[in-house]
């Protein structure tokens, strides 16, 4: 075996994968892409260790017809053609939760730095003055912290802020409540975390929903003061707000490892008061690169060796073609799974799926798991994949049910999904047909519409005028229709009352936009009352 490293990795792990006999390890610089060394030791290699520096594109992958697998030193897999990598039967592994310890640590320091000022400190110190009547500065023993997020990060900045007598607050929809009472944390709403946070960290996923979720509106509610720190994404944040926050003293301080845009160089923040900014170091100590280096070198051996694949992160199992047509399928769980989290709240206790037709007979594994990826990663920091989101959301206490439906020969091929949770149950039926998904369901309303970017969900009476009523409202603030589909209840599922006329059916559309639509045409769409929810959605 020929495993090609061109950047530097662990040298414990280098010397485990020397010490197989008959393998030999050929390490690089990451010059080798620039100079051509790296596709000439490609030729022949059956694995390749990367870190963050070298891209694996698919034209790399073109110059190495006998690789297996490329491992990624580190969680995000950014830089690997991950498509590519499929379709050419190599497995793609990574390491989660490497730097996890040094990431809660950065956050327990920046906490610490903030509470005692110790930047001001130094720099003061350092210059002649001795402002220590100034510098009087708060103790962390008390003071609640909102933790937004509880994965592997989240998890262990909880563990060492109890330690120092913090009490602690979570938002994560998606972690149960056993998981958040085994933290020690105390699981609340959103608004109550802002509410009720002397400092407030963040652990979460980038994501439409969360681009910018402190913004202005959300400091608003928080306690005059607060502190703020953000180890995750640098797109959380909305800058501006996070500045004039500063600057009004709202916010009392922030300690940011990320940025929009990084570097931030010119950035108005850098000039705020009471801002620890540092560049994005939070995972990088010796003991993470160390361990996430060892860790990639093992899996690679247990892979080659013996087959064994660990912390995969695309579909090592299926061979290309198998994959191209399972791959429509794929898509339409992972639509499926985004719109099962924005429609069905927070909590989700379980999922039920069921397989229709011929689709049973196929790996409904991947199918199930590309709708768990489509649920889980709405939300989480660390990123679900078809191999691991099984086990990904039963930590997250999400009870998974699956069964088939074989009616007749000519069944449609069909998949429907039931998310049931503290605030109600969602069901969904779904399809591939001529190659798009299309959803054909709804709380068991009939209708067909397309699993677009933009989508616009609305339940309401099935009564006179609120379908002109959309429209208007859409037309006047310039949202463009692309499709409209509706459904109404059947009568032979009413109720009593609704059979005497004395409840109206109950109907859903679906309206395909162009674009996002905002909170005041929410209202303006709601201001009637037959239209009981208007929930604008994105996949």
């Amino acid at each position: 075996m020929k495993i090609v490293i061109p950047e530097k990795i662990s040298p414990k792990g280098i010397q485990e994968l020397e010490n197989e006999p008959g393998w030999s390890v050929v390490k690089l610089t990451p010059a080798s892409v620039q100079d051509g060394s790296l596709v000439k030791e490609l030729a022949d290699a059956d694995a390749l260790i990367v870190r963050s520096a070298v891209k694996v594109t698919s034209t790399l992958l073109d110059a190495a017809p006998k690789l297996k697998v490329v491992g990624r030193a580190g969680i995000g897999v950014d830089n690997v053609d991950l498509e590519a990598a499929t379709r050419k039967g190599v497995v793609v592994m990574n390491t989660p939760g490497g730097s996890a310890s040094s990431v809660a640590e950065l956050t327990l320091g920046f906490m610490v730095a903030l509470a005692r000022e110790i930047p001001r400190a130094d720099t003061t110190t350092r210059a002649g003055q001795w402002e220590k009547k100034s510098l009087q500065g708060t103790e962390l023993q008390g003071k609640t912290l909102g933790i937004l997020g509880l994965g592997r990060i989240g998890l262990e900045v909880a563990r060492r802020a109890a330690v120092f007598g913090m009490a602690l607050l979570a938002y994560d929809p998606f972690v149960s409540a056993l998981a958040v009472r085994e933290s020690g944390a105390k699981l609340v709403s959103l608004d109550e975390l802002y509410a009720q946070s002397d400092y407030l960290t963040l652990h979460v996923a980038l994501t439409p929903d969360t681009r910018d979720m402190l913004n202005a509106a959300a400091f608003a509610k928080m306690k005059k003061g607060i502190r703020i720190i953000n180890c995750a994404r640098g797109e959380l944040i909305d800058q501006t707000a996070l500045l004039e926050a500063l600057q009004s003293g709202q916010v009392g301080g922030a300690a940011l490892d990320v940025f929009q845009k990084e570097p931030p160089a010119g950035s108005p923040l850098l000039s705020a008061p009471h801002l620890i900014a540092t560049p994005h170091i939070a995972g990088s100590t010796d003991e993470a690169q160390e361990r996430v280096g060892h860790r990639i070198a093992s899996q690679i051996k247990d892979y080659l060796a013996n087959g064994i694949i660990q912390n995969a992160v695309n579909v090592p199992s299926v061979g290309y073609e198998e994959y191209k047509e399972l791959q429509p399928w794929l898509d339409l769980g992972q639509k499926l799974g985004a719109l099962l989290a924005q429609l069905g709240g927070s909590q989700p206790r379980e999922l039920a799926l069921r397989y229709s037709g011929d689709l049973a007979d196929w790996n409904t594994e991947l199918i199930r798991n590309s709708v768990l990826t489509g649920l889980l990663n709405h939300t989480l920091s660390e990123k679900a994949n078809v191999v691991n989101a099984r086990t990904m959301a039963e930590k997250r206490g999400l009870a998974i049910h699956e069964g088939s439906w074989r009616n007749t020969r000519n069944q449609l091929r069909s998949l429907s999904v039931l998310l049931k949770g503290d605030e109600g149950e969602v069901h969904l039926q779904a399809a591939v047909l001529n190659g798009q998904a299309r959803l054909l369901g709804l709380d068991d309303i009939d209708l067909e519409a397309p699993l677009s970017e933009h989508l616009l969900v609305l339940r309401n009476d099935d009564v006179p005028g609120v379908i002109g009523h959309i429209g208007t409202v859409l037309g006047k603030n310039g949202i463009n229709i692309a499709s409209f589909a509706l459904g109404r209840q059947q009568k032979s599922d009413a109720s009593a009352e609704q059979l005497r006329g004395e409840k109206p059916l109950r109907a859903v559309a679906i309206v395909e936009v162009d674009g996002p639509v905002d909170t005041g045409v929410l209202q303006q769409l709601k201001s009637v009352p037959a239209i009981h929810s208007a929930l604008p959605v994105r996949l």
